[in-house]
């Protein structure tokens, strides 16, 4: 294979982000923090170096809310159409303190443990009902899209049965979700921005009328918890705040989940040794999950704004500029995990990985999508004799900036 010239090659050319692994070693071993040619973004790929601009907030913002607003914010007919709805809020995603401190509050509240364990029962139940309805034939051999018959509905009815939309299609709440997550990537048409900020209106009004029921009546689920968070000396959420909380909620609860299920089913069909060690000992699921969550890292990458001129690992990063945290390089680094590349269910560090951030804005859902990951996991093993990969499978990924996912996985899985 020709070697990477970092100096010709983009990470975000649409061949590299199809395959960033090579990208990412080369980038690891030569400028873990880089300049990105032709650009005023730096990129940061070694694990120590990412660690510690995570803690370095009074130099690098997650204020990155201009490019959360997508590449068109500025168009008239885009603006036109988000007027319709209710303004973006700096809340967890792209809030420094003091402001996101407020935000992780009241939002830690809902995201409790306890919130977390009252939920397994439904994730377990929604686990069941997908693989019943894999159409089996006579010899027990389903052929399925397992992004699109499992590990799309799975997240989604999840998450929308905890914020009252239990009742809406599984397709409208994923076109919501992967209208964030578009918007989010920055790698879309016109039309399409112009069709994300239609859909995140019809999102936000669908959901201020769940929001007006709970603060009529409160109820058992995630969405009462965030409109009747209470903390001494902090203002309680607003309509507009618990919006864009819920919309981070979707691309986080939804999109993460889906890419990390479906990378993970590739994983073990890639790794027969690995997948027969799970189904000897099934409590190396919760391990599994983190290797899983380490070589996927479906969040692949999130923006900083370095706020003053700033040195990182030796490299000075001028004030003004972005800074690129690569979550998913970090995760195969070789000086942080031995045969960083290799799928290992026992892997002694695993859980030491990124893929949830790190620091005040680790993702606050972490909790819940390894519970839903682990529960499904553990069901599909225990109901799934074995998993093949389809002859005519495409494996690749939707071209994402900042997230990784398969587009589809095709397989035939055959019932225990």
């Amino acid at each position: 294979m020709t070697k990477i010239d970092l100096d010709r090659t983009s990470l975000f050319e649409p061949q590299v982000l199809e395959n960033p692994f090579p990208y990412y070693q080369v980038a690891i071993a030569e400028r873990p923090v880089m300049v990105l040619p032709g650009t005023n973004i730096t990129l940061v790929s070694s694990y120590d170096l990412l660690a510690e601009a995570t803690g370095r907030i009074e130099a690098f913002s997650n204020d990155f809310s201009a490019l959360l607003a997508g590449q068109r914010a500025a168009d008239p007919d885009v603006t036109a159409e988000l007027e319709k709805g209710w303004p973006q809020r700096n809340t967890l995603l792209t809030a420094d303190p003091p402001v996101h401190t407020r935000f992780r509050k009241l939002v830690n509240l809902a995201f409790s443990m306890k919130r977390v364990d009252a939920i397994e029962a439904d994730i377990r139940a929604i686990v069941d009902r997908l693989v019943d309805a894999f159409p089996a034939d006579e010899n027990g051999v389903a052929r399925i899209d397992f992004v699109r018959d499992f590990a799309v509905p799975l997240p989604v009815a999840v998450i929308a049965g905890q914020i009252g939309i239990a009742d809406t299609d599984v397709l409208t709440v994923k076109r919501w979700s992967d209208a964030f997550a578009d918007r989010l990537g920055g790698m879309i048409s016109r039309e399409r921005e112009l069709e994300c900020a239609r859909e995140v209106v019809e999102f936000q009004h669908a959901m201020k009328a769940q929001i007006d029921a709970r603060r009529a009546v409160r109820t058992e689920d995630l969405l009462s918890d965030l409109v009747h968070a209470r903390i001494e000396g902090e203002q309680p959420l607003d309509d507009a705040e618990i919006l864009s909380i819920l919309q981070q909620l979707m691309v986080a609860g939804n999109e993460t989940t889906t890419s990390t299920l479906a990378g993970g089913v590739l994983l073990l069909i890639q790794n027969p040794d690995e997948e027969a060690k799970v189904r000897a000992d099934p409590g190396l699921i919760p391990n599994m999950v983190e290797e899983m969550l380490r070589l996927e890292s479906p969040t692949a990458g999130l923006w900083r704004v370095v706020k003053q001129d700033a040195e990182l690992g030796g490299v000075t990063v001028p004030g003004g500029s972005m800074m690129m945290l690569r979550f998913a390089a970090a995760n195969r680094d070789p000086a942080k995990f031995e045969n960083p590349d290799a799928f290992e269910v026992t892997r002694k560090n695993a859980r030491s990985h990124l893929a949830f951030g790190r620091g005040i804005h680790m993702c606050v859902g972490n909790m819940l999508s390894r519970k839903e990951l682990a529960v499904a996991f553990e069901v599909l093993l225990a109901r799934i004799s074995g998993f093949r990969l389809a002859a005519d499978a495409d494996l690749s990924h939707v071209p994402n900036m900042l997230l990784r996912g398969l587009r589809r996985l095709d397989i035939e899985v055959t019932r225990a």
